[in-house]
């Protein structure tokens, strides 16, 4: 499992949404986790989601606004973080075959000692969470 570690950058921002979610939407979503947070995009380090949504718009075109790199997850790595996850879902689950995305892949970029701050908040077609690396 890869981790981040960085003084400054102490936050991963999970990011989830339907195929074809508008990107502003999203955007919209990524500035309100990030003010619930109470941190600004200059201390995340990455934006990450599950594999099959590596070619959405919305999700890549967030990432060049907030000029935050990308990662991926295999829907079955996103898996293994569910005794972790705050808001399981056994919908995203029969759809992707994982049980939560925006709050799972936060997790799985964080590390085994990362801590949610801010379990999944939702947008009309967008999920959004965000660990904090200790």
């Amino acid at each position: 499992m890869t981790t981040y570690a960085n003084s400054t950058r102490r936050y991963i921002f999970g990011l989830g949404c339907e195929r074809g979610a508008d990107w502003n939407e999203v955007r919209a979503l990524a500035e309100r986790a990030f003010h619930e947070v109470g941190i600004g995009s200059e201390q995340v380090l990455a934006v990450v989601s599950i594999d099959t949504r590596m070619e959405e718009p919305a999700i890549i075109e967030v990432a060049a606004h907030f000029r935050l790199p990308l990662r991926f997850f295999e829907a079955a790595e996103l898996e293994r973080e569910t005794p972790r996850l705050k808001n399981p879902s056994e919908l995203v689950f029969a759809r992707v075959g994982c049980h939560g995305v925006a709050e799972a892949a936060a997790l799985a970029a964080a590390g085994p000692d990362a801590e949610l701050v801010l379990p999944k908040i939702k947008s009309g077609f967008a999920t959004a969470a965000i660990a904090r690396i200790d």
